[in-house]
């Protein structure tokens, strides 16, 4: 790519930027939120078009116009929110459009045997026939990477491939990235992880405000990356601000849905931050959707500020004080065609209306201040928040509840996909959260964030509580040790959570 250039209403998001892959390499590109990369590489997938520059294969200027273009040129795009029918089989997602056919009707065989094979490539253990919809994100995201293996593609472009993987599942992916690059596959590696960088990568450039600023080796220090990456060193990592614990704001006892999660107790107290730590599929997603009422459970309670909620009640556990950041943010979290403003008013839009009118100067002044508070990069608070990169989307997020001057905020894996700088952003939002006296419960998959952020940590393992660990005594040893080591549910219990 030689001088690309993009330009958006009120933004220049590439400008002048110059990038090159070599067959057989896998180059990480790097950058903060807004950086650029995302712009980049919808430019190789068909989804922009530069407005200057050109795009070279083999030293031949080709135009991609669209998916199809990049599909005959053999590019294929792993986004980090999936591109995945959820109605549809795994064997469908991954033959989208094209489904093997013999004497002109789908050949529906052959599509699952081919797809076994496909998912056998990557490791990963499912009957292709099940509908995607069914599947955990880590799975699904292990369907993409099948859905690319399918195209032959000899340009691949990983989007945070492993923001969602295990730390098993990520040495997986890394085997296939180096069986891929060995057999002269191009890949861009993007990734806000940066132990990963050395780990897998052979080249490093860094994109910073449209721009790329330097062309590095992949074991460039960690510390230099980032200097490059943000313009200034980052001495901290996780900055969090320990202070005495209050009285509980949330108080959960005896909470279990069969066959998901299973006699939980905890308290979460004014100023404290406790994290919830487990692997995939140990319930923790399940369970904080439970207290905040987006799902039902059998039996148990849920107290928020000393009141009892109701169960499966969104707006009692809103009104009680209660917010949840939920794991999939576009999906979840936002109204992506709707503006910026628009999100950030979503959970205090009753409160603003008087007669059926919206006050809304009202929610202008408010949402103005939350931008700027968490210094949300956007052209305006008219924007669509679809537009914005996904460090800016949540910080979107999380500013509709701090509108709300929510007690307890349940924040579920906040920093996924989201640069080194915006999180500290993100935690330094945390201390000042406690430091008012609320509370945070925080699910991380990512155990140096939790370890590092947590006042307390409750680990997590088949439905159940399996440990709680103070700060001071919790390592990743411990841990990962209480994690894979409770039992699973009885038959007598799957009965009696009936």
């Amino acid at each position: 790519m030689e001088g690309v250039r993009k330009v958006f209403p009120g933004v220049v998001a590439l400008d002048k930027v110059d990038f090159e892959l070599r067959r057989g390499e896998v180059h990480v590109l790097l950058g903060e939120n807004g950086a650029g990369k995302s712009t980049l590489i919808k430019m190789l997938s068909g989804a922009y078009r530069p407005d200057a520059g050109r795009v070279l294969l083999e030293d031949r200027e080709v135009r991609i116009h669209g998916a199809q273009d990049a599909e005959k040129l053999k590019i294929a795009t792993i986004y980090q929110e999936f591109n995945l029918v959820p109605a549809l089989s795994v064997a469908e997602n991954i033959f989208l459009g094209r489904q093997p056919r013999r004497f002109g009707l789908l050949d529906r065989k052959k599509m699952n045997a081919d797809a076994a094979l496909l998912l056998a490539r990557v490791g990963v253990d499912v009957d292709p026939r099940t509908p995607v919809g069914e599947l955990g994100i880590a799975r699904m995201q292990m369907v993409e990477i099948a859905k690319a293996l399918s195209l032959d593609a000899r340009i691949l472009i990983m989007d945070e491939p492993t923001a969602v993987l295990t730390s098993d599942e990520v040495a997986k992916l890394f085997r296939i990235v180096r069986s891929l690059r060995a057999d002269g596959v191009g890949i861009i590696f993007i990734t806000h992880h940066l132990e990963e960088i050395a780990a897998v990568g052979d080249r490093v450039t860094i994109l910073r405000d449209g721009a790329s600023v330097d062309r590095v080796p992949a074991d460039t220090p960690e510390d230099e990356l980032v200097r490059l990456m943000v313009g200034r060193s980052i001495e901290q990592q996780y900055p969090r601000a320990r202070s005495e614990a209050g009285p509980p704001l949330l108080r959960v006892r005896g909470l279990s849905r069969s066959g998901i999660f299973q006699e939980i107790d905890f308290d979460v107290r004014a100023g404290e931050v406790v994290g919830l730590a487990g692997l995939v599929g140990a319930g923790r997603t399940e369970l904080v959707r439970a207290v905040f009422g987006a799902d039902p459970y059998d039996f148990g309670l849920v107290e928020v500020q000393g009141k009892r909620l109701p169960g499966h009640d969104i707006n009692a556990a809103m009104d009680a004080g209660l917010g949840l950041v939920p794991e999939d943010r576009k999906g979840q979290g936002l109204l992506l065609e709707a503006s910026v403003q628009e999100n950030l008013g979503l959970v205090t839009l009753h409160r603003s209306t008087r007669f059926g009118f919206i006050d809304r100067a009202g929610q202008h002044g408010a949402a103005q201040q939350i931008a700027e508070q968490l210094k949300v990069r956007m052209a305006g608070l008219h924007q669509h928040v679809g537009t914005l990169s996904g460090g800016n989307q949540q910080k979107v997020v999380i500013g509709k509840w701090l509108l709300a001057d929510t007690k307890v905020l349940i924040l579920d894996e906040p920093t996924r996909g989201i640069d080194v700088g915006a999180k500290v952003e993100i935690y330094q939002l945390i201390n000042e959260l406690t430091a008012s006296g609320h509370a945070v419960l925080m699910i991380s998959s990512d155990l140096p964030e939790v370890l590092g952020m947590s006042d307390r940590v409750l680990v997590m393992a088949q439905g159940r509580i399996a440990g709680e660990l103070p700060a001071h005594e919790a390592t990743q040893d411990a841990v990962m040790a209480l994690a894979v080591g409770t039992r699973p549910f009885t038959d007598t219990e799957h009965s009696r959570g009936h």
